[in-house]
């Protein structure tokens, strides 16, 4: 929708006042806080309810403080036709030698097996697995459903969170999410059981989902149009940092415990810093409240070396004004606006699409990355390249993605997934480890684009006033996803290359969807519902690009 003389141009704005000068930079600077803090308490779970490898204790063989993981005898005490960790072969009895410092394949019966009460682990690392002892394959679905219960927390809180951020401000909704998060993980650190756990891991997610969005829009809102792919970078680059920091502590730190007081105690002491950060220009202005909005301008402007034109102020000043009408940004309710967008079948198929692309994205971001502590080798080792594998897919979106556009990206990217992961599930039985990785790493590459072009199309596609609400809601839906992820190698268990196969069908099928959306490359950010909606005119032609 073409702008009023009246309306006021916050693009134009920031081109005067400088689309990444300092002031965004010491945005940026604190907003990547939160968003790494996010990547650490998101997928601590990984590490903390992670499985061990352990056997039987063989109380007639060894003393229960034992160090030795593969004695001699070991092979001749497990029974080939159970489960190896928690079965082992009957002792013989033998009244003369109650205790056998040698065992040897004649003391136990070979057509005899008991079940395992105490275990030995192969090494000191600790988790949930052996403080709670959660142990044999009748007690794996315990750990699986750590992260299903994480992911649940923030399918809940989400849309809730949202709207509380679209009614009172992105700043506060910040702090809360940050502390409260800190807080709940914290007490899991205390955890003395498996139902406090599992509380407390549904608690951080419930208080802190909003972390990632409430920092990615504070940021990326205060930015000019031909900065956000920069800016969505440098939050996508904070993520995968944070990941790779994540894998590094977690093999310093094997003490679950100790680990997550390493990972949240930072949230707590980092609040008095983020209490400095800028309130949204936009969403003060889509609350009326424009004095705020012009001191926040004003100190960008003067951080960044900048003066105003007397243009600006005075579109600027004559908000009151815009559309001459009283559809002004702050004369609605919240309740009105989400009632005007839900009767709008246009913008309805759009956040619908848009939620089947974040589950899509979610389930197979998040299922690679907890697939890449099963691939051979160093599991920490294994993390940190697959989170840093990232970093490549965030430059190939810095040189294409303003370019070629948005639509053609995301489509691209999740049809290439798909093919990727498709392709590892039909060779997965091939002995050939560097194929395989390499397929792995790429389906990750390919996602990671993928998703980062999701979060900046998710933010272009929808109003200023509706902007969290609907961010929130398609990334709600998305946690579908997250959620299934932990509980797809159950998948497996029917058809080895089932949960690729998923992953695969579901990218394609997204993508092909994903064209569906408008081209979003050089358009200002939609300030009301029909500005969003009219975007399906504003498709940019590949010769102005």
């Amino acid at each position: 929708m073409p702008q009023s003389e009246d309306d006021v141009d916050l693009d134009g704005v920031l081109q005067e006042i400088g689309q990444f000068g300092l002031f965004q930079m010491k945005q940026y600077g604190l907003m990547v806080l939160p968003i790494i803090f996010n990547a650490l308490f998101t997928l601590s779970y990984i590490f903390t309810a992670g499985n061990l490898e352990y056997r039987c204790l063989v109380p007639e063989c060894e003393l229960p403080s034992t160090t030795i993981y593969n004695p001699a005898w070991l092979n001749e005490s497990i029974p080939h036709h159970a489960d190896a960790r928690c079965q082992r072969l009957q002792y013989l009895a033998n009244d003369t030698t109650p205790f056998q410092d040698e065992c040897s394949g004649e003391n136990f019966n070979p057509s005899d097996s008991v079940a395992c009460d105490r275990f030995v682990f192969k090494t000191d690392e600790t988790t949930i697995v052996r403080d709670f002892n959660i142990t044999c394959a009748q007690n794996d679905w315990k750990l699986t459903m750590v992260g299903t219960v994480n992911n649940v927390g923030q399918f809940v809180a989400l849309p809730i969170a949202g709207y509380l951020s679209d009614r009172f401000g992105r700043k506060w909704i910040l702090l809360i999410s940050v502390a409260g998060s800190a807080v709940f993980g914290l007490l899991r650190s205390f955890a003395t059981n498996y139902e406090m756990f599992i509380a407390m891991e549904f608690l951080d997610p419930v208080i802190g989902s909003t972390m990632y969005t409430t920092a990615f829009i504070l940021a990326l809102e205060l930015v000019g149009p031909k900065m956000r792919v920069t800016g969505n970078n440098i939050i996508s680059c904070a993520f995968s940092f944070g990941e790779a920091l994540l894998g590094l502590l977690a093999m310093y730190f094997r003490n679950w415990r100790t680990l997550l007081r390493i990972l949240y105690i930072p949230g707590l002491l980092v609040l008095p810093l983020l209490y400095t950060t800028a309130e949204s220009v936009r969403w003060l202005l889509s609350k009326n409240r424009k004095d705020e909005a012009f001191k926040i301008l004003k100190k960008a402007a003067t951080v960044n070396g900048k003066t105003l034109s007397q243009v600006a102020l005075a579109k600027f000043n004559s908000t009151e004004t815009k559309n001459n009408s009283t559809d002004s940004l702050g004369s609605k309710t919240y309740t009105h606006l989400l009632r005007e967008a839900l009767h709008n079948p246009g913008l309805v198929l759009r956040v619908i699409n848009c939620s089947f692309c974040w589950l899509t994205n979610t389930m197979v971001y998040f299922g690679l990355s907890l697939n890449s502590v099963s691939l051979s080798g160093n599991k920490y080792l294994n993390f940190i390249l697959v989170s840093l594998i990232e970093l490549p897919g965030f430059f190939l979106m810095q040189l294409i993605l303003d370019r070629v556009g948005r639509k053609k990206t995301l489509f691209t990217t999740l049809v290439l997934s798909g093919l990727f992961c498709i392709i590892s599930a039909f060779i997965g039985g091939i002995d050939a480890p560097a194929l395989n990785l390499t397929l792995f790493l790429l389906s990750k590459l390919t996602i990671t684009m993928s998703f980062g072009t999701l979060y900046i199309y998710t933010v272009e596609i929808f109003p200023t006033n509706l902007r969290q609400s609907l961010l929130s809601t398609c990334s709600m839906f998305g946690r579908i996803g997250s959620m299934i992820a932990p509980q797809t190698p159950l998948l497996a268990k029917f058809w080895t290359p089932l949960p690729m196969v998923l992953f695969g069908a579901l990218g394609i099928t997204s993508g092909i969807a994903a064209l569906k959306f408008p081209e979003t490359l050089n358009n200002e950010l939609p300030n009301t519902l029909e500005e969003a909606m009219n975007m399906q005119e504003n498709d940019i032609p590949a010769a102005d690009r």
